[in-house]
């Protein structure tokens, strides 16, 4: 049996958290989660604290010391998932905009020989719902703005709803991953890509989250606009050899 890991990385998602974990623990497939905290101060770590009590082998946390940025939250994550053996190491958000009944199907896509899986927004169209209709464009136009960069034929670049086989983790080196924001999202993806992983997309439909604040921001797409640039530029000097 494959040994598969949620990571989720909170930051004052009291409002999501215990929902989040009690939905994920009750799937047919079996996961483990790990919350990768950063020092929230509405309390969400006690809350994961407290249900550790009752799932004490399948919950575990991570604590930071603050807001260190989503690449660098998933990056510990990545590193603790392969230190303690894990098969297929998934992420994803933990306000319910990426809905927890899909990650069995990232697992599938990912059983049947995907390296990456990525939930994916527009694959199959639009699949946004609550999203005000410049948050649609300016994020279908990033997406594609990425594809013409990059090169990469991949729908739904900026996901952040993903399944890795340990071995793309084991292949990327952490350290020449630059970007640390949104960005982050699309560095992963570019590398896994120039690798050669083999990356299938899932169609997903995302929903705005309906309780706790966005993290979104207009530094984050300034990140993904000029970071992509020198993503680029960066990877004419980079050698992927597996």
């Amino acid at each position: 049996m494959s040994k598969n890991l949620v990571i989720i990385p909170t930051y004052n998602e009291k409002e999501n958290v215990e929902k989040m974990v009690r939905k994920v623990f009750s799937l047919n497939v079996p996961f483990h989660l790990l919350i990768v905290e950063d020092n929230s101060p509405d309390g969400t770590a006690l809350i994961v604290k407290r249900l550790q009590k009752e799932f004490p082998n399948q919950l575990h946390i991570l604590e930071r010391k603050g807001k260190l940025g989503l690449g660098t939250a998933y990056i510990a994550g990545f590193n603790w998932a392969l230190e303690n053996g894990y098969d297929y190491i998934f992420e994803m958000d933990c306000d319910f905009s990426h809905n927890p009944d899909d990650l069995e199907r990232l697992y599938q896509a990912a059983v049947n020989g995907a390296d990456l899986a990525i939930g994916s927004r527009y694959i199959s169209g639009i699949n946004v719902i609550n999203w005000p209709l410049g948050r649609v464009l300016m994020s279908y136009f990033a997406s594609m703005y990425v594809r013409i960069v990059t090169g990469m034929n991949v729908k739904d670049t900026t996901a952040g709803f993903k399944c890795y086989h340990r071995r793309v983790l084991e292949t990327i080196d952490f350290e020449k991953i630059k970007l640390i924001g949104y960005g982050f999202q699309i560095e992963m993806k570019f590398t896994a890509y120039k690798f050669g992983f083999n990356i299938v997309e899932v169609p997903i439909v995302f929903t705005d989250r309906q309780e706790g604040t966005s993290k979104m921001s207009g530094g984050i797409f300034n990140e993904a606009l000029w970071g992509v640039l020198k993503m680029k530029l960066r990877s004419w000097f980079n050698k992927y050899e597996k």
